[in-house]
């Protein structure tokens, strides 16, 4: 596997912070390659930024991870390395690991594949960026996400058909996360319609609203009008549970995972575990 960066992670949605951080793990490469990718420094097809770690190395981060006090694993686009990512978390849990485990991932995935890993997913953390082939191509990398789409989340909601949250405030089941594209408000409507007629009940959602391209300038996907029509739209369809990302929330930074801290200071914490198996 090729790991670009592990540590605390403060910008995820609340129930996965807890109360100092989401252990995430940002895993080099990805199967879609997006055109906006705030990660693309890590995304890439060629020379992605990156140390290799074996299934023993992920294990023993993972361990470390969990002595550091992260809430979970929050797993980040790991889908071309499944079979060794099985592999790690049954290692570390031969070894005391007890997190819980994030699958956050683009959706764009295959169930079969999935089933290898799904026994171990206490939250799927998906997206569904959109429903139509040509927002797809424009934003997505391939116009086939929109259809690759469908497949992974019948299997999601009927594997996970409710979210639970225990005692702790640990999410388990299926959080969906969209994120509202430029020019593509129309696009966004029918993916709330959607879940509203597939999802409701079963899964929460995270709508988000400000995109920041690869360049780093944040920019409002949508105007104060169509941010209250959301709002409107969701009352509409009674979808209630879950996060709204309000149109203030603009932060314009891109992260640089050639730092120890990609991420602004009061976001992120390295895990000084992987710094130390990066310098070697």
């Amino acid at each position: 596997m090729r790991i670009a960066w592990m540590g605390l992670h403060r910008g995820e949605e609340p129930p996965l912070v807890g109360e100092h951080g989401s252990g995430t793990i940002f895993f080099s490469g990805c199967p879609l390659h997006c055109t906006y990718c705030q990660n693309c420094q890590i995304s890439g097809r060629e020379n992605p930024v990156g140390i290799e770690v074996s299934p023993a190395e992920l294990a023993g981060l993972l361990l470390s991870l969990q002595q550091m006090g992260a809430a979970n694993a929050n797993l980040v686009t790991g889908t071309h390395f499944i079979p060794s990512v099985v592999e790690s978390i049954l290692l570390a849990k031969a070894q005391g690991f007890t997190l819980p485990i994030v699958w956050n991932s683009s959706g764009f995935e295959s169930p079969t594949t999935l089933e290898l890993i799904d026994p171990l997913v206490d939250l799927y953390l998906v997206d569904v960026k959109t429903l139509e082939k040509g927002v797809a191509a424009r934003f997505c990398g391939s116009g086939s996400y929109a259809q690759a789409i469908i497949p992974v989340m019948e299997y999601l909601l009927e594997k996970h058909p409710e979210v639970t949250v225990d005692v702790s405030g640990i999410l388990r089941g299926v959080l969906v996360r969209h994120m509202v594209f430029p020019g593509a408000f129309s696009a966004t409507i029918e993916v709330l319609r959607w879940f509203a007629r597939h999802a409701k009940g079963k899964a929460w959602l995270s709508l988000m609203v400000q995109f920041v391209p690869p360049q780093g300038e944040a920019m409002p996907a949508v105007t104060e009008r169509q941010y209250d029509r959301l709002l409107q739209v969701l009352d509409e369809l009674e979808i209630e549970d879950g996060f709204v990302q309000e149109l203030a929330d603009n932060i314009p930074w891109i992260p640089d995972f050639t730092r120890d801290n990609p991420f602004p200071e009061t976001f992120a914490e390295p895990l000084p575990a992987f710094l130390a198996l990066r310098s070697r």
